[in-house]
């Protein structure tokens, strides 16, 4: 059984309690922040910030119209950044999540090179860093809970179940809508398809959404640089044992002319 998330742009008030949910379930560290211009705070996510609210304001038919989107990860149906983990640190758990086992990851940030939606993110400032990320609560839904975010909206616009009902849900309401959604669920192919789907009432170039994502499953692509690795790692590990050689040899010669010219 997949779960997921359907968030309704529509209902989204900005007010941020998602954020505070995620911190505090996931204890989270405060960071710096910083207000943008359009009152996006904080600006871009982080190792200890994994779901924002990025305000976008734009001019629809006239009339100036600000969306709220929530931002974190999409859980994808086929993660990219799972096959290309080369320890196997990600998974994509039976229930849709996608996980980091930390005791796993090395930080090579390959994951963050191989996300659509740039999710992954980097702990620069830990003497061992790990990539972090969004879980979608995973030790909350085993215990039958609602991801922490879902739990706290009070406007009702992140709503928690499986992922088929939820599709299901987003076109009822894009259909009944009278023209309220345009016609689109984010995330029913976006990259293959995600556990996180979304609607909205604005043309999605004007929300925070990437609306350049492919809509073919992202590990086709990434296995195509991936299975290139072991060649490029073998070729590496022969020029450096190569140049050692050359250098030893070097090394080896400078000390016999140099005991040559002492006789």
């Amino acid at each position: 059984m997949t779960y997921g998330m359907l968030i309704d742009l529509s209902k989204c008030i900005g007010c941020r309690a998602c954020q505070v949910a995620c911190k505090q379930w996931n204890d989270l560290p405060a960071e710096e922040t910083s207000v943008g211009p359009d009152f996006t705070n904080p600006q871009r996510r982080s190792a200890y910030t994994w779901t924002t609210i990025d305000f976008v304001t734009a001019e629809v038919n006239g009339r100036t119209v600000a969306t709220f989107t929530k931002s974190g990860c999409m859980h994808c149906l086929e993660p990219a950044c799972e096959s290309v983990c080369i320890v196997g640190a990600i998974q994509r758990q039976e229930n849709g999540a996608v996980t980091i086992d930390h005791d796993k990851c090395i930080g090579c940030r390959y994951c963050q090179l191989a996300c659509p939606f740039g999710v992954p993110k980097y702990e620069y400032d830990q003497v061992v860093p790990r990539m972090r990320k969004c879980t979608m609560c995973y030790d909350r839904i085993v215990e039958g809970l609602e991801p922490a975010c879902a739990a706290t909206c009070p406007s009702g616009a992140i709503q928690f179940g499986e992922r088929d009902e939820l599709l299901r849900l987003a076109k009822q309401r894009i259909a009944e809508g009278n023209g309220r959604y345009i016609d689109h669920v984010y995330g029913e192919h976006e990259a293959g398809g995600t556990a996180v789907l979304y609607i909205s009432p604005v043309p999605l170039d004007l929300t925070a959404l990437n609306t350049d994502v492919t809509t073919e499953s992202v590990p086709g692509f990434t296995w195509k640089a991936m299975r290139q690795l072991p060649a490029l790692v073998g070729s590496v590990a022969v020029l450096s044992l190569g140049l050692m050689a050359y250098s030893k040899r070097r090394a080896e010669l400078e000390a016999a002319q140099k005991g040559g010219g002492a006789q």
